[in-house]
């Protein structure tokens, strides 16, 4: 049988002079609660979201129906997010769209109209 000699590790890897950095996230152009500055993005969503979420799909360079399947306006949002690399988190999007989403789509159209 083959005698095995132990080997005692007694210092960390060191780092090759790699760096990397990571680009800082930016915020949303405009606050949550900003509706009233596009009027008729306000009005819009006031009367007919489901028109406005339509638009804000398409302007997201999505499919214009998808707005239609339950639970993609967060999904949207949430890829607006990480598209421009906007601060925040799927929870975020999940309250935000969950909460109040009419300010929350009234939110992506003037992100989208200010990026586009």
């Amino acid at each position: 049988m083959a005698y095995q000699t132990e080997m005692i590790i007694d210092a960390q890897p060191q780092p090759m002079g790699n760096n990397y950095t990571f680009s800082s996230q930016g915020a949303w152009s405009s606050d949550l609660c900003d509706c009233c500055t596009d009027m008729g993005v306000c009005l819009c969503a006031t009367f007919v979201p489901c028109i406005l979420a339509c638009r804000v799909s398409e302007q997201a360079g999505e499919f214009f129906c998808l707005p239609c399947l339950p639970g993609t306006l967060i999904a949207l949002r949430t890829g607006v997010r990480e598209k421009y690399h906007i601060e925040g988190s799927i929870c975020d999007d999940w309250m935000v769209m969950s909460c109040c989403p009419l300010c929350g789509l009234c939110q992506l159209s003037r992100e989208l109209s200010n990026r586009n």
